[in-house]
């Protein structure tokens, strides 16, 4: 599979010399929307390889093409750089695109409405021209690296546009994992007032092709007491490894800017308050991340050929549940997506292969197959119907991992023999009360001599 990725290069020696740039790209941008809008009706027989010259007959002069129908952009933009213009119309191809794509929906839903007799009170959706787009720097003709951390690139500058030596910050290669990676043309970016090179990094990456009976997985249990919790498991259902993750400061510091907000919103009503909700994203972000980052390093310290997660969607809150408010609460800021999303592109890039399985009673059922637990207050011990205290997650992920393999192996046999092995042990029969001990139990049966 195709993998990519981006490292960012902060520009060291310039910064407002690049606005002019970005401002006259921008209104290149939003000349050709209005272009693109006016002259072509029918868009979906399109592609981005016909729209460019199309498009560039129409504003662009040549001694083939001497008197466009848009003579006012050459004009308007002199010495353009035509690299620009391509990547231009190919952008301003994509948003008109999408804008009539909307629209045709919208006019769907409010022919479906009308028909149902029902008021539509929905807006058009309407063409944006004002965009803050980052143009691509295309090596040779705008770019030229001149060592690991300078370059040369070409913008507008004293109303021309001009080669200027750039520096920026180098990253190691090595370190960030794309040595031998193919590198594409950067971009510059703008975030606040300083300005960044943006290079992606391409390669392809083969998945492992382990099968079932000699895998290692790595079972994870995403919480809100807890970020992580995860287990290394094997064919035979033996626990490997263990490691619970988890960021305490942050989230107590999450969870009093968030307090403090919605205690001020309550007395003054709404409030923007762009410095706390700044502050609330980076904690959110950093949790994602830290938790991300420990479970993939996790997983490859013990050769863990699949990770497993949960199918997690939104979360009902049991009626009558004492904390209800608090744990909607929480909820509200659990960035579960996101930290799965994460997860799965990073292990992508070292080769493992990602899995899901039916959320359903992975923390309501024990793990040894006791039956149903009773949860503590903080929801993080939970305690067996032989009285036995275990912690909750811990367990979680061990019947997150035992599902992973009895769907494996359930594949990878006839119906015949799955039917016969499902007499044997009882609790195959339904998915959702799959647990670590029947798991067990299937790995005994199948090494029995009968089942063979």
């Amino acid at each position: 599979m195709n993998i990519a990725k981006t490292l960012s290069h902060k520009i060291t020696n310039h910064s407002r010399i690049f606005d002019a740039t970005l401002d006259i790209y921008n209104d290149a941008l939003s000349f050709i929307i209005e272009v693109i809008d006016k002259e072509f009706d029918n868009l979906d027989e399109m592609t981005t390889t016909s729209i460019v010259p199309a498009v560039e007959r129409l504003i662009h002069t040549t001694k083939s093409n001497p008197s466009p129908k848009y003579r006012a952009f050459n004009a308007r933009f002199y010495k353009f750089p035509s690299y620009f213009r391509r990547s231009a119309i190919a952008s301003a191809f994509g948003k008109v695109k999408s804008y009539r794509s909307n629209h045709c929906n919208w006019e769907e839903e409010k022919a479906i409405a009308l028909t149902e007799g029902k008021h539509f009170k929905k807006n058009p959706p309407r063409l944006q021209l004002k965009h803050k787009a980052f143009p691509v720097f295309y090596r040779d003709n705008m770019f030229k690296r001149t060592s690991d951390a300078t370059a040369q690139i070409k913008i507008f500058y004293n109303n021309d546009w001009v080669w200027v030596d750039i520096t920026f910050k180098d990253q190691d290669l090595y370190k960030r994992g794309v040595w031998d990676w193919k590198e594409n043309n950067p971009t510059l970016v703008k975030v606040g007032k300083k300005y960044f090179l943006n290079v992606s990094y391409q390669a392809k990456v083969t998945l492992n092709k382990t099968k079932i009976n000699d895998q290692k997985v790595c079972a994870i249990d995403l919480g809100i007491n807890n970020s992580a919790v995860c287990s290394v498991m094997d064919i035979k259902g033996t626990v490997l490894a263990r490691k619970f993750i988890n960021q305490p400061k942050e989230k107590d510091r999450l969870y009093t800017l968030t307090n403090k907000l919605r205690k001020a919103q309550r007395t003054s009503g709404w409030i923007a308050a762009p410095n706390v909700w700044r502050k609330i994203n980076g904690l959110q972000k950093h949790i994602v991340n830290d938790t991300s980052h420990d479970i993939v390093t996790f997983a490859s310290e013990n050769d863990c050929d699949v990770i497993v997660f949960e199918y997690l969607d939104k979360m009902k809150i049991p009626k009558g549940f004492w904390g209800a408010k608090k744990l909607r609460f929480k909820l509200r800021y659990w960035r579960k997506k996101g930290i799965q999303n994460k997860v799965t592109e990073m292990a992508h890039y070292l080769g493992m292969r990602m899995s899901r399985v039916n959320a359903r009673n992975t923390s309501a059922l024990a793990f040894d197959g006791s039956g149903e637990v009773k949860r503590n207050r903080r929801k993080d011990l939970a305690t067996f119907s032989s009285g036995k205290v275990y912690h909750a997650d811990l367990s979680a992920s061990y019947n997150i991992g035992a599902r992973y393999f009895v769907r494996g192996i359930q594949k990878s046999i006839s119906e015949k023999r799955w039917s016969s092995l499902q007499a044997k042990v009882p609790g195959l029969a339904k998915r959702t009360y799959t647990t670590l001990s029947s798991f067990i139990s299937l790995t005994k049966a199948l090494e029995s001599p009968k089942a063979a």
